[in-house]
């Protein structure tokens, strides 16, 4: 039921923009863009409408915060991006819509990124970048936009809540080791994923191209795991950074291959009173290791990340876990694309305390099928239907069917 209303709402919406044709949307672009100063100061706003309904089996997957099966989103992207000159950038995104991921909360707005980039040289050779802004691990960061994306959801390693919370630490000796029991919207927040979404954390990188080598060093103030209610500065100080690292490779213009690291501490201060006596929260971190590629030819999109995964358990000890997924798209016209993902995460089992084994987690595989539809340069609609197959839980065949409506402006 839910999805045939947003259909028909979407569908109305459509309706109304092909009526009146892309000019009001060309004429609202002409009076969000400005210039002075001899064009040496640019700035232009865009923005994204997005209007989501997700209908799901079991609990709620993924990143999303409800009890019941079903999930009415809508969101309001409001991009700015400016050029002081010809070496200064800034750009930020502001929010509208009911929590960072998709939940059944009350509307509210917020200042998602915001950045000031430097490049002293045309070539692109090196750029330093101050603010909150998106980790420069991997691929999935720099497409994760609704009209980038050609999924309405994310890779598993990139919203699967692992059995880690980051607010408490398990006893000595531990009774069992952590195991991800979701039992409701508020315990599944408890607990972290491997990478966050994009984690819009706080901080500094420095990036540049040398021949056919990207390269991108940056250091922030919470993990790639945390919680978006950790990545502002001042809900998160420095006083225990991450340190992310990307190599990327491109062979020839179809081609690009990229390894990452990172290194940083995962749990939050909620967590300070259980550590072990003379311990930090430092003392305990999450290393992450990735290989990402991507492919372009022809009709052909191609993407692949693998990433390996270690968190310090206080009183535990090392939880691993291994993530991968790879995508493909395929564009049958201008308007009309399709898209196939395989995802899987494993975990490896932490020792009990009694001499055996406990799993941290489950381990799960998902396939995710979505088709793009644009009727105009400026509207979309996406559908998606995704199974998941989650192993020592309780009706562990899940399935998951999705629609999204973006207007670009």
């Amino acid at each position: 039921m839910i999805l045939a209303r947003v259909s028909q709402a979407a569908c109305l919406a459509m309706t109304a923009v092909i009526a009146r044709g892309d000019g009001l949307l060309d004429r609202v672009d002409e009076a969000l863009t400005v210039s002075g100063y001899h064009d040496q100061v640019r700035a232009r706003v865009s923005g994204l409408l997005d209007l989501e309904a997700y209908q799901f089996s079991g609990d709620a997957p993924g990143l999303l915060f409800t009890d019941d099966h079903y999930l009415w989103n809508p969101r309001l992207t409001m991009l700015l991006d400016a050029q002081l000159g010809s070496s200064c950038y800034v750009f930020a995104q502001a929010r509208l819509d009911r929590g960072f991921d998709p939940s059944d909360a009350a509307l509210e707005a917020r200042l998602e990124e915001y950045a000031v980039r430097w490049t002293p040289w045309d070539d692109g050779r090196f750029n330093v970048q101050v603010g909150r802004f998106a980790t420069i691990v991997g691929n999935y960061a720099g497409r994760h936009q609704s009209w980038e994306n050609p999924f309405i959801n994310a890779p598993v390693i990139y919203e699967h809540m692992t059995g880690i919370p980051d607010g408490e630490v398990t006893p000595y000796p531990p009774s069992h080791a952590p195991a991800y029991d979701p039992g409701g919207v508020d315990s599944k927040y408890e607990y972290i994923p491997v990478i966050w979404g994009p984690s819009y954390a706080t901080g500094l990188a420095v990036s540049g191209r040398l021949g056919k080598f990207d390269y991108a060093v940056e250091i922030k103030n919470a993990s790639l795991s945390s919680r978006p209610a950790t990545w502002d500065a001042t809900a998160r100080g420095f006083a225990d950074p991450t340190l992310s690292a990307r190599l990327a490779y491109h062979p020839d213009m179809a081609w690009t291959l990229g390894v990452a690291a990172s290194e940083g501490a995962y749990l939050t201060e909620q967590a300070e009173s259980g550590l072990p006596s003379g311990a930090g929260l430092g003392d305990f971190k999450e290393y992450v290791l990735g290989q990402d590629l991507s492919f372009a030819w022809d009709h052909w999109q191609l993407w692949a990340e693998v990433y390996e995964a270690r968190f310090e358990v206080p009183n535990v000890g090392n939880a691993d876990t291994l993530g991968y997924y790879l995508e493909a798209k395929y564009k049958f016209t201008p308007s009309l694309c399709a898209a196939l993902r395989w995802n899987q995460q494993f975990f490896v089992d932490l020792p009990n305390g009694n001499g055996g084994g406990q799993p941290w987690g489950n381990d799960l595989s998902r396939i995710d099928a979505a088709m793009t539809y644009r009727f105009t340069p400026n509207t979309q609609m996406k559908l998606q239907y995704s199974v998941q197959h989650e192993e020592r839980v309780k009706g562990a065949v899940s399935h998951l069917i999705a629609a999204q409506y973006t207007l670009r402006f």
